[in-house]
């Protein structure tokens, strides 16, 4: 019951955020303002930071370092380990028919480096502290290593339910279901590979940036989302191979097998 407690409450705080936490720039910036969707996607991180101290402040005083904030530098082999999975999908996607190149205007390029700082604040940092940083360690002191990456990944996967997609039919519904949750688990394993929580926070990342990169639109979407469960899934295991989990909090001083 606890455990079933703590990912719904992680559930819960996720959309709280991203609902509370975009809507001061929503309600004063009208739509063509730039710094509108910028300033939504820090008001997200800001909520969120303020939600994962107060859960963990009451009841009890769980540490705060205990959500792995060392080795920040991991968050770039993180966005290489999320990018190249997404990249081989969508290639793979374009070479079998299951989508199409749409032409645009190779300025837009240009524009990346902006989407990554809203992405990184409106979505991979704060889904990340969240699910592979407060969520990660609950778990951890109470279950096996094995339990947390499973529901740590599904349950990160079961919310994209009410994520916005190209899905149009139950079936692409839950694909991308099983997508999420196939990206849930990557981000687990980059936690556990990682010793920290940047690593997650940079596979999340790259997932997104990935998607950016190929202009491409969708013929079967289905077909896209299997393969990128299959390369998703293939990147978690090769970082969890050969790997011991180490328990989150640096004062418990244990290591479990994994």
């Amino acid at each position: 019951m606890r455990t079933l407690w703590s990912v719904v409450l992680v559930m819960v705080v996720m959309l709280v955020q991203a609902l509370a936490g975009s809507l001061p720039a929503a309600l004063l910036l009208d739509q063509a303002n730039p710094l509108r969707e910028s300033l939504g996607a820090l008001g997200i991180t800001l909520t969120a930071l303020l939600l994962v101290h107060l859960i963990r402040r009451f009841p009890g005083r769980r540490p705060w370092q205990a959500l792995g904030w060392r080795n920040p530098s991991g968050v770039l082999l993180g966005v290489l380990a999320g990018a190249v999975p997404v990249l081989a999908a969508n290639g793979l996607a374009l070479a079998m028919g299951a989508s199409t190149w749409v032409p645009i205007d190779p300025s837009v390029y240009a524009w990346l480096p902006l989407a990554a700082v809203i992405v990184l604040l409106g979505q991979a940092f704060p889904e990340e502290l969240l699910w592979r940083g407060h969520l990660f360690e609950t778990l951890s002191t109470r279950l096996s290593p094995r339990a947390v990456v499973f529901i740590s990944s599904a349950g990160f996967g079961v919310l994209h339910i009410f994520s916005q997609s190209a899905a149009d039919t139950v079936t692409e519904r839950l694909l991308y279901v099983v997508m999420a949750v196939a990206l849930g688990f990557a981000c687990t394993a980059a936690r556990v590979r990682g010793g920290g929580l940047w690593m997650a926070v940079g596979v999340h990342l790259g997932f997104h940036l990935g998607m950016r990169v190929l202009p491409l639109q969708p013929v079967d979407f289905g077909v896209m989302l299997v393969l990128q469960t299959i390369t998703l899934t293939l990147v978690g295991a090769v970082l969890l191979r050969g790997r011991r989990p180490i328990s989150p909090d640096p004062q418990a001083g244990e290591r479990v097998a994994a």
